[in-house]
């Protein structure tokens, strides 16, 4: 048997050899290509990088850096290419096992002669000025962030997710500065008013998931799974780090501790420990040792709203279930980028679930994800859960509500198909399989697959590989007053073929009573046979539980009856039922939603529904009535608004009418109102407002007229945080009642250096293309669309879908579609996947369009 299993081995070396000389040298092309990656993958492994970066206090002087690289090769038959998406005068030296050579370079690759290379073990070695690209450089702190493929951009590396390496990492900073990186400090030299700090060896890491923050931080160590644990921070405000750092070290705690548990894995890297970013591009990233987190996120006031609690919750739990499921077992394409991110927002609604009661927790998942992924999928532009991707460089591309919002949705269907304790042990012997390595989703299927008897590939055709969601309709057939036949439909929103087979509850309402039932909607048509015989109801609702997925049908009994549902996930279920229908022009028309939710506003006790409906009527308000229409409702809103947040007893809930209120008004004497509040800063009673709050306050208030002029420069006195300060001043411009200045705004965003801090250009887009401003701001959205593959090239992975959506999300007019039609008419052959993009931030105003002329 021994040798028989040798031979076995060797004839497999063998062929393996054999295909590989054969196989063509990957073209030398602009980003790492599918073709490239996969060559690579099979000739190198072993790697470990040591990389040292000189960081000058002085923002504008280049960093300076040198590089060791060592792998192992299998075979030399090709020219090697190595990943650096920068000029290549950069590359000062370089040399070769030790051989100092020419610099080679060509389409964003430094080409390493054949000549050079040995099979067997290889060294490279360059000194070099590090691009900065992806290190965020401030006045006084810098991050990495080199999620999908931008660690190219600093450093030159085997830039994929399948070839994890190990990382040395030596950074030289100013003496009053402090550091993180993946792993542990391992020694510091000072040298006047510089040091150089020195970090332990990394555990394997993919190159996206490298990274290290310098800088003017505050340090405050804490204890996390019994071990001390560090926390890097620039917040300064005392109300909020005493209300929040207790609190960020609790949730970690107990997500460390779930995740070990649910995994049956102990935490697998040698270091634990995260940093808060001022106005950080994304909510967290899940580097190993070192996750950044955007500051405001994580800092609370003691006023946060229970929307705030959670978002904060789900996000710590998010970065950590990725120490699991992306870090431990990383994608080994990005195209299954999202199986890292389903895994993360799914298994932090799971470990949160233990925190609040069944119906909190099925709350919180409908509203979190339901209507965010239909914001996506109910477009032309939806895209598939799983995506073709051909070249890393458009991998930023596909990230969006798709892989956030419907895939966690298809994974509780999932688990619901096979079991939680099956799903369990199918989801710890995958991780196992794979651990410190990369896997796919067919792979993983194939593991799940051993535990079910459902068919899983095919299933997993419709919710994964396709697009779109089903059209659910019924049919109800009476003998007298009772159920003959309840039948449901099922077929395609747009032209996706096959059925979405899925769980869902149907409840019928009664005077004294309600009748619950589960569909297994498993095909086409289905007939509710438990029905059969039952009396007639007042109304049924359907999805009633929250828990399927679907433009579902409206009883037109239902909106009469909706504040009368007493369970909160079947009141929140038909809000977004009635709002979906709404943008479909199926049976619910824009005025008559606005004024049923505005009814609801003192009705509704729930925090996270008010909160949801309120932001229906800000959306009805905006972009689906005319602006003759809105003049007629603004003041009778104002008074249902303001009216509601007298009566509301809850404090959250009041101030989430309140944050309606400054965010509909229209009037003179809800300007003045509202400009009192400001001033004096003191809110109406009952209502907590923070500094944010009023920095908010003085925008909603620049908007609407040139009635107190002063406002911005007295906020920005009354900011005293120097990054907070920063970003108010930034905005400014975007919100200025003077064209010129905000035209002088716009055009600045044409540059790069501009743009830098994305998250706060996102806010003044959105204060710039304000519905209030749109007749000015028309004339932005060409130069918008046509900077557009500048912004994909050049920024982070939401960046593009933010810069969309802060643009297009608020206009209704029909020459704001005009440019969005002509523009992709023009462009025939755009980049598919930011066609997509523009058309899922178009939808609401292509809808509009329908709307309004229904009307």
């Amino acid at each position: 048997m021994t040798k028989l299993i040798t031979r076995f081995c060797f004839t497999a070396a063998f062929l393996f050899s054999f295909l590989l000389l054969r196989a063509a040298e990957p073209e030398v092309v602009k980003g790492v290509s599918r073709e490239l990656a996969t060559y690579r993958k099979k000739v190198i492994s072993q790697i470990s990088y040591q990389l040292s970066l000189d960081i000058p206090l002085e923002r504008k002087k280049a960093i300076q850096a040198s590089e060791s690289i060592t792998f192992k090769l299998l075979s030399n038959k090709y020219n090697l290419q190595l990943d650096f998406r920068e000029n290549g005068d950069k590359i000062k030296t370089i040399q070769v096992n030790g051989k100092s050579t020419a610099v080679v370079f060509k389409e964003e690759h430094i080409i390493i002669d054949k000549s050079l290379l040995i099979a067997g073990d290889n060294q490279i070695q360059l000194v070099f000025e590090a691009g900065e690209a992806a290190l965020n450089r401030n006045a006084d702190y810098l991050y990495t962030l080199f999620v999908p493929d931008r660690a190219r951009t600093v450093f030159p590396c085997f830039d994929q997710p399948d070839l994890k390496a190990t990382y040395k990492l030596s950074l030289t900073i100013p003496d009053s500065w402090k550091a993180i990186a993946n792993a542990q400090e391992e020694n510091t030299l000072n040298n006047q008013d510089r040091k150089t700090i020195s970090f332990k060896t990394s555990d394997l890491l993919s190159t996206y998931l490298f990274s290290f923050a310098a800088g003017k931080f505050d340090l405050h160590t804490g204890q996390i799974a019994g071990m001390q644990r560090d926390f890097l921070y620039r917040e300064t405000d005392t109300a909020k780090i005493k209300n929040s750092m207790t609190e960020i070290f609790k949730i970690h705690e107990h997500s460390l501790r779930y995740f070990e548990n649910w995994t049956a894995i102990p935490y697998p890297f040698q270091k634990f420990g995260f940093v808060a970013i001022p106005d950080f591009q994304f909510g967290g990233m899940e580097h190993v040792g070192a996750i950044q987190y955007k500051a405001s996120s994580l800092f609370l006031d003691p006023s946060a709203t229970k929307d705030q609690l959670n978002a904060r919750s789900n996000l710590i739990a998010h970065e950590t279930a990725h120490m699991w499921f992306g870090d431990l077992v990383t994608m080994s394409w990005f195209n299954d980028v999202w199986m890292k991110e389903v895994f993360a927002n799914f298994m932090a609604d799971k470990s949160n679930e233990g925190l609040a009661s069944d119906s909190n927790f099925d709350l919180k998942f409908l509203i979190d994800h339901f209507p965010a992924a239909y914001a996506t999928d109910r477009t032309t532009g939806a895209n598939p859960i799983r995506q073709q991707l051909d070249n890393l460089q458009d991998a930023g591309s596909m990230y969006g509500n798709i892989i956030y919002h419907k895939a966690p949705i298809m994974m509780r269907q999932l688990e619901l198909l096979m079991g939680k304790e099956k799903f369990q042990q199918g989801i710890r012997e995958y991780l196992k399989k794979f651990s410190n390595g990369n896997a796919s989703w067919p792979e993983l299927i194939e593991v799940l697959d051993l535990y079910t008897d459902a068919n899983l590939k095919k299933w997993n055709k419709v919710w994964v590989d396709e697009t779109g969601r089903p059209i659910i309709n019924y049919e109800i057939k009476y003998n007298q007053d009772k159920i003959k036949k309840f039948s449901i439909r099922q077929e395609a929103e747009y032209n996706t073929r096959g059925i979405w087979p899925q769980f869902f509850d149907l409840t019928l309402f009664y005077p004294d009573t309600v009748k619950n039932i589960t569909v297994n909607m498993n095909a086409a048509s289905v007939t509710v046979e438990a029905l059969k015989g039952a009396d007639k109801p007042l109304f049924v609702l359907f999805n009633s539980a929250g828990q399927g997925y679907g433009l579902w049908p409206v009883d037109p009994e239902m909106p009469k009856q909706v504040y009368t549902i007493k369970n909160p996930v079947s009141r929140a279920s038909a809000y977004i039922t009635l709002y979906e229908n709404m943008l479909n022009g199926r049976a619910v028309k824009p005025v008559f939603l606005l004024n049923l939710l505005m009814n609801g506003l003192e009705r509704e006790q729930e925090e996270l529904n008010l909160r949801l409906i309120n932001g229906y009527i800000s959306s009805i308000y905006w972009e689906f009535i005319t602006a003759e229409e809105r003049k007629v409702w603004s003041s009778r809103l104002e008074q249902a608004v303001w009216a509601a947040m007298k009566k509301q007893k809850l404090a959250n809930n009041k101030k989430i009418l309140f944050k309606t209120y400054q965010d509909i008004f229209i009037s003179h004497g809800a300007m003045d109102t509202l400009y009192t509040v400001w001033c004096k800063q003191q809110a109406p009673a009952g209502v907590k407002l923070t500094e944010d709050d009023y920095t908010s306050l003085a925008f909603s208030l620049s908007l609407r007229e040139n009635k107190y002029p002063d406002i911005l420069n007295k906020q920005l006195d009354r900011i005293t945080n120097p990054d907070r300060k920063s970003r108010f001043k930034f905005i400014m411009p975007a919100v200025s009642e003077k064209a010129a200045v905000r035209d002088e705004f716009f055009n600045s965003l044409a540059l790069k250096s501009n743009r830098e801090k994305e998250a706060n250009v996102t806010t003044a887009l959105t204060y710039l293309h304000h519905s209030l401003r749109q007749s000015t701001s028309l004339k932005y959205l060409v130069k918008s669309l046509d900077l557009l593959a500048e912004i994909q090239r050049t920024g982070d992975i939401f960046f593009p879908q933010n810069w969309l959506q802060a643009t297009f999300g608020n206009y209704q007019s029909a020459e704001a579609a005009e440019i969005v039609q002509t523009f992709l008419a023009a462009n025939p052959d755009y980049n598919p996947k930011l066609r997509l993009k523009i058309l899922q931030a178009a939808d609401n105003l292509f809808r509009a369009q329908k709307l309004l002329k229904a009307e």
